[in-house]
Parts: C-alpha cells; structure tokens; sequence
C-alpha cells in the first residue's frame, strides 16, 4: 500500500516535471523561431527602417500640407496661391492671357 503511493508519488512528480520541462522547450523555441524572436530579429530591423523612411515622407508632406493650408487661411490669403487654385481647379485666366492646348 505504502509502496504504491510513493510510485503514484513518482509518476505525479514525473508528470509535474514533464510539463513543466515541455513548457521550456516551447518558450525557447519561441524566442528563438518565435515572431520576435532571434531569427526574425533582421526582418524586424528592415520592417523598422522601411516604417522609418516611409515616417520622414509623410512628415514632409504635412509640412508641406501645413504650410499650404496657411497660405490659404480666409483672415489673410496669399493672392498667389488663391490666383493657382483658381486657374487649375476652375479652369479661369486673365483676359490678357493666352492658352495654348498641347496635344498629349
């Protein structure tokens, strides 16, 4: 009787081992071959330049956005800016201009 709980004492602290041993295998598989793991880490550094680069452009285009928007502000438009608006979104010219169509 005695001898048979201590074997069922072995088998339960096999198991509890086990798992847990199962556990570690598939944590380190994970940081190694995981999504952020070691052999991903060059693909991640790319990923980061690319996001970068792509960052600075758009940066570039909301300052250009920005300072175009303030030109256009009602208090105080720049005429020159107005004058190209409505020349190309309205299809207006001066009377003394001439409009010469290029065929494409």
């Amino acid at each position: 009787m005695q001898r048979k709980r201590f074997l069922d004492g072995i088998k339960k602290q096999k198991a509890t081992q086990g798992g847990a041993l199962a556990c570690l295998l598939l944590m380190g598989g994970l940081a190694i071959a995981g999504p952020s793991g070691l052999l991903s880490w060059s693909e991640n550094l790319r990923l980061l330049d690319q996001r970068k680069a792509q960052l600075s452009a758009l940066e570039k285009e909301r300052t250009a956005l920005a300072n175009k928007v303030g030109l256009l502000d009602p208090k105080h438009a720049d005429p020159d800016m107005v004058g190209e608006l409505l020349r190309s979104q309205l299809n207006v010219v001066h009377p003394n201009e001439v409009v010469i169509q290029l065929d494409d």
